[in-house]
């Protein structure tokens, strides 16, 4: 015993030393997602969702559980998409589908044939926001924004695309962009860079520019974050979701459902959430009637991504010019929930909102998270699924 004495004395310093050493290490630093969670255990054990690292098998996907109005069908339209987030068509049928944080790429589909994804932007961070015009494929990161002109000719080898603003602030929260081209100009976003703080000019926005990349101006203000917007076919008024902030509470703010109607509008962001609830930290001093109100709400934490406006013939009358809106679902709250909704603009400045498409949560378990819609010229849909790594048609033929 005596021979070990010695070993365990300088064990024992060693820990003393390893343990007075961790101490003056400089905690981690808190992910932005994390600023305002309350140090309760059951808040502490809420994370983002992880998403799968590989598609989901096509017999197991959840395509025969979702539940939709009658006459409605839904059903597989493509698997084996890793990540499936924003979509869009080329003028000769090929549709494109951006990833996120586990695909970092970019998809082409073939509207017919076997629609096995063919990957023609690789290895590439926050590959989320594309939009296809006049034969070239925009796509956004949290860093650029890049044209690939006549990309359809050139899906095996698209080349290197120009660089239209190599200037976006980059980051981690809220980095993923969304982009719309309408009249000349590009929309995109840039979303608050934390889950709750003061923003500088470069974010909590909607910008547009001219498709060279110049021209940058602000569209709209304190915008959380916003992963969905379209045009109204009637109005030409843009209608965005915005996320509401986190750890308010489990059933507060919700997202909200917001319309710009005149250059430069603020909508709130961090200083009021959904219209009326004046933010804790950075709401003193201000007044909710001081920002634009939302036209409708989306539920807490519904994290309401891809929103469009239905242009197509074969849904049935009630269903064209309104919106249809994804809602991903949350990921601070106790009870899951995400479905697609579909809103009405009331002509007032509201929109009345009602689920549409349910059936991604079971056991409070997400079978399915949907994220952003396509028309096809037939007038069926097309839903992508990031959680599942799917696409979904829906069509219609009843009477």
């Amino acid at each position: 015993m005596a021979r070990l004495r010695p070993h365990a004395a300088i064990a024992a310093l060693l820990c003393v030393a390893a343990t007075a050493a961790w101490a003056q290490q400089p905690p981690a630093e808190e992910p932005g997602w994390a600023k305002g969670r309350p140090k309760t255990e059951a808040a502490t054990r809420m994370a983002p969702v992880p998403s799968f690292p590989i598609p989901t098998a096509p017999d197991q996907l959840p395509t025969a559980k979702f539940k939709l109005p009658p006459g409605f069908k839904v059903e597989t339209w493509a698997s084996g998409v890793l990540d499936a987030r924003s979509l869009r068509q080329g003028d000769k049928g090929t549709v494109f589908v951006s990833t996120l944080f586990v695909g970092n790429k970019v998809y082409a589909i073939a509207e017919k044939g076997d629609r096995k994804p063919k990957t023609i932007v690789d290895k590439t961070e926050f590959a989320t926001g594309i939009e296809f015009h006049k034969g070239a494929l925009y796509l956004a990161t949290h860093k650029q924004i890049v044209r690939y002109d006549g990309i359809e000719d050139k899906l095996d080898n698209p080349g290197t695309p120009a660089v239209l603003n190599d200037k976006l602030p980059g980051g981690q929260d809220h980095s993923w962009r969304y982009l719309r081209v309408r009249d000349g100009k590009l929309y995109y976003a840039v979303g608050a860079p934390c889950n709750i703080c003061d923003p500088d000019e470069a974010h909590a926005r909607i910008f547009r520019m001219n498709l060279d990349g110049s021209g940058i101006e602000t569209v709209a203000r304190g915008v959380r974050n916003t992963v969905g917007f379209d045009f109204d076919p009637k109005t030409g008024n843009l209608w965005f979701t915005d996320n509401g902030r986190d750890w308010l509470s489990e059933d507060l703010p919700n997202d909200e459902l917001n319309a710009v109607t005149k250059p430069d509008q603020h909508f709130g962001y961090p200083y009021c959430h959904q219209g009326n609830i004046a933010d804790p930290e950075f709401g003193w001093g201000k007044n909710c009637g001081e920002f634009t109100k939302p036209a409708a709400l989306l539920g807490p934490h519904a994290a309401s991504l891809g929103l469009a406006f239905y242009n197509g013939k074969m849904f049935p009358t009630k269903y064209r010019g309104a919106m249809f809106i994804a809602r991903h679902g949350p990921w601070n709250r106790t009870v899951k929930y995400a479905d697609i909704a579909v809103a009405w603009p009331d002509g007032k400045g509201g929109a009345k909102v009602e689920p549409f498409m349910t059936g991604f949560v079971e056991n409070n378990n997400y079978l399915g998270r949907p994220v952003d819609f396509l028309v096809l010229k037939d007038g069926s849909m097309l839903v992508s699924d990031d959680h599942a790594g799917a696409i979904y048609r829906i069509s219609y033929g009843g009477r």
